[in-house]
């Protein structure tokens, strides 16, 4: 009986040239639910029984009082046109006793610095909770280009 010579690589165990996806599948499936289980708690926290208070206040459900500042300087507070002068007494009417928000709207094309006065004269008369108010993002249109100049006249010809 005579035996053929082994080669290298033959043998009881052969290579496998063929990707095992098995344990890839079975990771991914435990990764999946470990993702599904957690993504529900970090959206909406964690749920708790408060507890109650006798001396507990409801939070402030009063409506901000409106500052707007318009293209040309001119104030308002609500509906309301008002001088420079009477702008903080007016705002701290509207707020009344509470610690309010006050709104200040600015026109696109107001000057910059009518906003910052308006800002700087109420909080110099205490009325430092100031939110600034904006408008949601718009495309801004391409710019008119300029006009073309006469097609009679050469490019180079002196101007008369």
């Amino acid at each position: 009986m005579a035996m053929n010579p082994r080669k290298v690589g033959e043998g009881l165990y052969q290579p496998v040239a063929e990707i095992n996806v098995t344990p890839l599948v079975d990771v991914m499936l435990v990764l999946l639910i470990i993702f599904m289980v957690t993504a529900p708690m970090l959206a909406t926290g964690v749920k708790v029984n408060l507890p109650s208070a006798k001396t507990a206040q409801p939070l402030e459900t009063k409506q901000p009082v409106i500052v707007v500042v318009a293209k040309d300087g001119a104030l308002s507070v609500g509906k309301d046109a008002v001088s420079r002068d009477e702008l903080a007494a007016k705002v701290k009417a509207g707020l009344g006793d509470s610690n309010g928000i006050v709104q200040l709207r600015g026109d696109r094309d107001a000057p910059y610095g009518d906003v910052v006065s308006v800002m700087d004269e109420l909080a110099a008369n205490g009325i430092s909770r100031i939110a600034i108010v904006s408008g949601p993002r718009r495309a801004v249109a391409p710019a008119p280009a300029a006009p073309n100049p006469p097609a009679s006249a050469a490019p180079n010809a002196p101007a008369p």
